[in-house]
């Protein structure tokens, strides 16, 4: 028989009705929300909204970056006319007329982006001694090719299937099937223009007579590739959102995004209440980002705990993640907004490959830099690459190379006349104007503008990982 008794009725306390009921009026940061026993006033409802939209509009902004960066980098190439059967490129370098996240003056650069709806499978042709990258519309990782691939650097072809696909797949490539129709491509050869240029991609139905290259280089071209910081970012997301699979985006941000009324399928017209909100929502969030890359608050974006070089890469996780397997956002929101391409290679690879980086944008008093003062930074003697090095200066405004008159606004160990000190350091000096006899080791600045340094190492060794070896702290004169 089953034992059946009353509960007991120890009562509700005046502590914790107050903790569970609303008051009549609640002083909030946007404003005073007013209710009628808990039900709420017109003005109530109104700003209630409001708040609702504009925050998750701030939220979809950090969340989405990553997708609103593919969005706005195709569109820049294809307004330089780089196709999916085109690939654009740099020759011999990237100069600072590009506006592009980050990019470096050393590699020579390849891209494009697949269009697996209209092209159907297709391959590329991978060149040897290379660190090439594929991530899909949404920036996540798709996979590597090159040194950090499956063909470890000797080239390789590679077989790109559109999402769904069923059909047939022929033997001798290295098959990829993408989430998205349209997966950006990153070619960066180690062996200059010329290993470049033997780069391929076309479609697998035209395997049999390929069709010649084509290659754009837009080196000197200027044009941008950067998503927007207004409402116009949110019409950068909706292209994604129509164009790809509804399941190539996570139930989370897809749900974010359909609240401010960015679904597939149905048409994106915000009334002039939320276009406002949306436009706010960009900036405002654009702002906190800013505030995450430059002063963030968790240790761990510090490469050293006494020293101002941060990572973007906090866990050391190309896909952000704690230990416990928890999303890292600000992680996520910092690196998509001032970088592109996320791979394995980045952050885990084995010792002497792949590339790993840091950034500053203070000296050594913790001051901003100015492009108006002279500063000195060193690397001590031993720098641990296997391949090279290189410190560029970028505009912290466009998160792009820094324009002066020099186009390439860098000193790395491939630059012709960097010397190292008689003790084997190298200095590396900025400002305006170059001290005296140091015009090698010099990076032009711009007075009236800030800049931040990132220190790329290619190939980077132990006394990297295990923290041994240290760059100094950008000292002003």
């Amino acid at each position: 028989m089953p034992h059946i008794s009353d509960a007991p009725s120890p009562g509700t306390s005046p502590e914790t009705l107050a903790s569970i009921v609303c008051p009549d009026r609640l002083e909030t940061v946007f404003g005073a929300l007013d209710f009628f026993d808990g039900m709420p006033l017109p003005d109530a409802v109104t700003r209630s909204y409001d708040t609702l939209d504009l925050l998750r509009g701030i939220e979809a902004f950090l969340n989405c970056v990553p997708g609103a960066s593919m969005v706005a980098m195709r569109r820049g190439l294809r307004s330089i006319g780089v196709d999916s059967r085109t690939i654009g490129y740099t020759a011999p370098r990237c100069t600072s007329a590009p506006v592009v996240l980050t990019g470096n003056t050393e590699t020579t650069y390849g891209m494009t982006f697949l269009a697996l709806d209209e092209d159907g499978p297709t391959v590329i042709e991978a060149p040897g001694n290379s660190l090439c990258v594929v991530d899909d519309m949404w920036q996540r990782y798709v996979t590597d090719m090159g040194i950090a691939g499956p063909d470890k650097g000797e080239g390789g072809r590679y077989l790109f299937l559109p999402p769904g696909h069923e059909g047939d797949v022929p033997d001798g490539y290295f098959v990829v099937r993408p989430a998205t129709y349209g997966s950006w491509v990153l070619l960066r050869a180690l062996g200059g223009t010329e290993s470049l240029l033997t780069a391929r991609i076309y479609p697998l139905s035209a395997a049999a007579d390929r069709p010649e290259q084509r290659f754009v280089n837009w080196a000197e071209s200027d044009f941008n590739t950067v998503h927007a910081n207004d409402f116009s970012f949110f019409e950068e997301i909706d292209t994604i959102v129509q164009a790809e699979p509804a399941e190539s985006l996570d139930p989370e941000r897809a749900g974010q995004l359909a609240a401010l009324g960015i679904v597939r399928g149905k048409p994106f017209q915000p009334d002039d209440r939320m276009r406002s909100i949306l436009d706010t929502a960009a900036r405002i969030a654009s702002g906190i980002v800013r505030t995450l890359a430059f002063k963030p608050r968790d240790p761990d974006f510090f490469h050293y705990p006494d020293r101002s070089w941060k990572t973007p890469f906090p866990t050391r996780s190309y896909e952000f993640l704690s230990a416990e397997g928890a999303r890292l956002l600000d992680s996520r929101a910092v690196f998509y907004y001032f970088a592109t391409a996320s791979s394995p290679a980045m952050v885990t690879a084995p010792v002497g490959t792949g590339s790993q980086y840091a950034y500053t944008a203070e000296d050594s008093t913790g001051e901003w830099l100015d492009g108006g003062r002279h500063y000195t930074l060193t690397l001590p003697s031993g720098i641990p690459v296997k391949n090279f090095w290189a410190v560029n200066a970028y505009d912290p405004q466009t998160r792009s190379l820094l324009r002066t008159d020099h186009p390439y606004p860098s000193v790395n160990s491939q630059s012709e006349g960097v010397r190292a000190e008689g003790n084997g350091d190298t200095a590396i000096h900025f400002g305006p104007t170059a001290p005296e006899g140091q015009e090698a080791n010099w990076v032009q600045t711009v007075p009236g503008k800030g800049f931040f340094v990132m220190l790329r190492l290619y190939g980077p060794l132990d006394g990297w990982f295990d923290k041994s070896w240290r760059p100094g702290e950008i000292e002003p004169a």
